[in-house]
């Protein structure tokens, strides 16, 4: 199992249902200033944001890495596929990628995607994204948690050190023999300051709000057009 499904299957217990619905409906506001026919949704999880934009009228297609999470998106009938960007077809009035997807990414790897980015979009097309601040990292996602529900038990141990978070997932899962099955992973997410998106060459940086999501400032969204 990847990290990316470990991910999955350890969601329901980290309780990020309110900071989600609050980042969709942050989303859904910033994308009423603009004519969106067509969107895309990169790193798009079980397609809850997907829903909201067709409920819009707008038609909409997402792409994740996690099997799991594709799977589920097709279960009911989401046009999602289990693709890097660099695979998906077509142009797109709006891209977006929701909760800390561009933090995954090191350096190398968030300007190839830029640069993919704007290959998807129309032109004027706008890309909007969210990012961990610095002080979100040390002060917020540092440490550790646990939670834990009739079938599985997760520990989180996330340390900051160096501009990356390194975050362990233990999960231990229930079994039909009532044993349970141990998985364990760590996910990297990078701190990415500001200029690096002020310096795209094509794209670029026409808005950023400093947020709070759990905490004061601890979150930055960026709208991005296409050059």
């Amino acid at each position: 199992m990847n990290n990316l499904d470990l991910y999955a299957k350890a969601e329901h217990l980290l309780g990020i249902e309110e900071a989600t619905d609050m980042l969709h409906s942050l989303y859904m506001s910033e994308l009423d200033e603009y004519e969106i026919k067509m969107l895309l949704d990169v790193g798009c999880g079980r397609g809850g944001f997907i829903k909201r934009v067709l409920a819009k009228g707008i038609d909409a297609k997402g792409s994740d890495l996690s099997p799991i999470m594709v799977s589920e998106c097709q279960k009911e009938n989401l046009d999602v596929v289990c693709k890097d960007i660099s695979e998906v077809e077509g142009q797109f009035d709006a891209i977006v990628s929701i909760f800390d997807v561009l933090n995954f990414m090191d350096k190398k790897a968030l300007i190839d995607f830029l640069d993919e980015v704007a290959k998807h979009l129309h032109v004027n097309g706008v890309f909007i994204a969210d990012i961990n601040t610095k002080y979100g990292f040390s002060e917020v996602a540092d440490g550790v948690m646990s939670s834990e529900d009739e079938n599985s038990f997760l520990n989180v141990d996330a340390e900051f050190a160096n501009d990356k978070l390194q975050t362990t997932f233990t999960l231990f899962e229930k079994q039909k023999d009532d044993c349970y099955k141990k998985y364990q992973d760590t996910i990297t997410q990078y701190f990415h300051p500001i200029k690096l998106f002020q310096n795209h060459k094509k794209l670029k940086l026409v808005e950023k709000q400093t947020f709070s999501l759990y905490d004061v400032n601890d979150k930055t969204l960026l709208i991005m057009k296409r050059k």
